[in-house]
């Protein structure tokens, strides 16, 4: 089966004045129906670029430069402005880590809910749009939805606003939605619950999610593949539990070995030494070498290439971790 989104090699920069700023720098991956895949790295890696990318949301100092991001077969970086804008909120939606950049604080729920209905398809009625809009909420777990249809966004908790913007991403079935850092600012109980609506969705509508975030912990526990980032590129993506259990990128390693665990109950937390480099002055080797304790001389020399290995693991490293 042809997967929902392919991206190819996509390349996103911006044009300042102190130079080319290379956000994102040749990313490579490919997301089925029903899957659920983790764009991973540190602030300022070029994951959140990525999913605007893919929605054309990318203002001007800033713009595509190369690559293609294929979804269901064709190419949104050829899309005329006015074609990529039915294309989001109803083929494609997002969900941001603020929900009030969603809701509107001055309208009532039912209102947002319909218009997001009906303006990407006039012949659904108002009684119909406000019935599939009360099976949305009804389906991320808001109790009493016909009640809670009638209230504002300020009467909702934080939790409560994140579900409702969940359910208008759901509202016109979109096959993919991009949840960019959705549960950072919620606490952690709430966080639980946000993410296990979305895996029953997904699971139960077949609509593929790219999860944005910093937190590897919180990926770990919902995709199917990972893919980490670090200075605009992919230096590993695989299956989860093969890179969770057996990462091989010395970046992806530090990145788990930041995150409490039961295992290491007592002990201190890893630190990744160094800084991330500027992205508008990349050294011409590997991004990571200067923060690496396994580089290489080759690091510093080249950039590594991408390596398919046994376990379908794909990954940028002279120096893989066993």
């Amino acid at each position: 089966m042809s997967p929902i989104l392919e991206v190819r090699n996509l390349q996103t920069h911006f044009f300042t004045k102190a130079g080319v700023l290379k956000a994102v720098d040749g990313v490579s991956f490919e997301i089925g129906a029903g899957e659920i895949i983790g764009l991973v790295g540190e602030s300022g890696s070029g994951k959140s670029i990525t999913g605007f990318s893919i929605l054309g949301l990318v203002d001007e100092p800033g713009r595509i430069v190369g690559g293609q991001i294929l979804f269901k077969g064709q190419d949104l970086t050829t899309l005329a402005p006015a074609d990529m804008q039915k294309m989001r909120g109803s083929r494609i939606a997002m969900i941001f880590q603020d929900p009030m950049m969603t809701l509107n604080p001055v309208l009532r729920i039912e209102t947002q809910m319909i218009e997001a209905i009906q303006t990407h398809d006039s012949s659904v009625g108002k009684d119909e749009a406000r019935q599939r809009s009360r099976d949305a909420l009804g389906l991320v777990g808001i109790s009493s939805p016909e009640e809670r249809m009638r209230a504002y966004p300020h009467q909702f908790s934080g939790g409560m606003r994140q579900r409702v913007s969940i359910a208008i991403a759901m509202l016109n079935r979109p096959d993919l939605i991009i949840a960019d850092e959705p549960t950072t600012a919620l606490d952690v109980t709430i966080q639980g619950q946000v993410i296990h609506e979305m895996q029953k969705l997904c699971r139960k509508t077949r609509t593929a999610l790219l999860w944005i975030t910093h937190d590897l912990a919180v990926v770990a526990g919902i995709s199917n593949r990972i893919c980490v980032m670090y200075a605009g590129r992919v230096v590993e993506q695989g299956p989860n539990e093969a890179l969770i259990g057996k990462p091989m990128h010395p970046y992806t390693n530090g990145l788990l070995g930041s995150v409490p665990s039961q295992n290491r109950r007592g002990e201190p937390l890893q630190q990744i030494e160094g800084i991330v480099p500027s992205l508008l002055n990349l050294p011409a080797g590997c991004a990571f070498e200067n923060r690496c304790s396994n580089a290489l001389p080759e690091c510093r020399q080249s950039a590594p290439e991408e390596v398919t290995m046994d376990d379908q693991r794909i990954l940028r490293c002279f120096n893989r971790m066993k």
